[in-house]
């Protein structure tokens, strides 16, 4: 479902890009080239629809990408073993610590002293 979803948002985007892209903010882009006062869709109708369609996609954005995060597969994190960085913060060593070095010296099995 998730992946669905996903397909969903990013063909939204898509489309959304290309009808931002076709409209022109001082009434050019694609409504200025049914000009002619005699045809169905004029230039008027044209702007209303890529407006519609703009807000309409939007919207339909907004709402999927909540229902993403809504029914975003978070079951499997939990059961999921830790990652990397946590278990280096599990792991880390205390910087303020002071090592402990060995006060005596070792001896060498040939260097023993003969009793």
């Amino acid at each position: 479902m998730y992946t669905l979803i996903t397909i969903l948002i990013v063909a939204v985007c898509v489309f959304l890009t290309l009808i931002v892209l076709v409209q022109n903010s001082k009434g050019g882009g694609l409504a200025a080239n049914f000009s002619a006062s005699n045809q169905i869709m004029g230039v008027r109708k044209t702007a209303d629809f890529l407006e519609k369609a703009t807000w309409t996609l939007a919207g339909s954005l907004v709402t999927l990408c909540i229902l993403a995060a809504l029914i975003l597969p978070s079951s499997g994190v939990s059961n999921a073993s830790p990652s990397i960085l946590d278990s280096q913060i599990e792991n880390a060593v205390d910087p303020t610590t002071i090592p402990s070095f060995p006060t005596t010296i070792p001896m060498i099995p040939s260097q023993e002293p003969e009793n």
